[in-house]
């Protein structure tokens, strides 16, 4: 049934849906008079991405009154078809599934998720909220890049078991004089559950990284632990000491508190 009194829509959902095409192209496309379109959504496909081609055939060349269209889709697809990959848009692969992010620009929404090492340049100057997730290592010119495209990053999220293959050694001032400090000047919480020891030496070591004044950390102890060198590391020493709380995962906290406030200061840690 035609919906023809409705002028503006608006679907946002941060959940997975496969249902776009089932179900919210025919919604969209009964709303015959509509001049304004927002679709913020996580789709699973089956066969194909959903990219630029698709919302022009399927949504906008239906929609003849349309006169703003706001979209930030991420479609995922497995890749057991690999005959599907869209090869004009942002499409992205690991080994078991692929993804497809369009969005209109300026980029509408507060976090941008799963970057990986094919993100392009840009500026997104209303992004809060990062996630980076990859098969392969990010390396120090890869975390400029963010820096440099998300200069208000509040909170970021590491996704990746990847060792880095640029390594760099306080000891060695040949290779660090060449490295540019990175710095987020807005950053509030880390989150480096989900990855190597290596990205956090990335954010903690002082040559690599200035971290700002007051940041949440969330780490496992046992990383912690290996980067500082048993909380007795001088490269590491000026960035823990902004880390004003952490959540850690440890099984004997009472042991730890003093080691840790002596090389933490301003902490206030959550074991658990």
């Amino acid at each position: 049934k035609v919906i023809p009194s409705l002028k503006h829509f608006s679907l946002y959902s941060e959940r997975d849906t496969d249902k776009y095409n089932e179900l919210i192209v025919p919604l969209v496309c009964r709303m015959t008079n509509l001049e304004e379109l927002n679709l913020h959504l996580v789709v699973y496909c089956e066969k194909r991405f959903i990219d630029g081609y698709d919302l022009k055939r399927n949504v906008i060349s239906r929609l003849l009154q349309l006169n703003k269209f706001v979209f930030n889709i991420r479609s995922r697809l497995p890749l057991n078809d690999q005959a599907y990959l869209s090869s004009n848009e942002d499409c992205q692969r690991s080994f078991n599934e692929g993804q497809c992010h369009i969005y209109s620009s300026p980029y509408p929404a507060k976090y941008y998720e799963y970057i990986t090492n094919n993100f392009p340049d840009g500026l997104f100057k209303y992004v809060r909220e990062v996630s980076l997730y990859d098969e392969r290592p990010f390396e120090h010119e890869f975390f400029i890049k963010i820096a440099k495209c998300f200069p208000f990053m509040e909170k970021l999220t590491v996704y990746n078991k990847k060792p880095q293959l640029n390594k760099f050694d306080e000891r060695s001032t040949d290779d660090n004089r060449h490295l540019s400090v990175i710095q987020y000047p807005y950053l509030r919480l880390l989150d480096l559950f989900d990855a190597r020891d290596d990205y956090a030496e990335q954010f903690l070591l002082e040559f690599k990284t200035c971290l700002p004044i007051k940041v949440d950390l969330h780490v496992h102890f046992s990383t912690l632990n290996r980067v500082t060198h048993n909380f007795t590391r001088n490269a590491t020493r000026m960035n823990c000491a902004k880390i004003i709380d952490a959540v850690v995962p440890c099984g004997k906290p009472s042991a730890l508190k003093q080691l840790l406030k002596d090389y933490m200061p301003d902490l206030k840690i959550m074991f658990f």
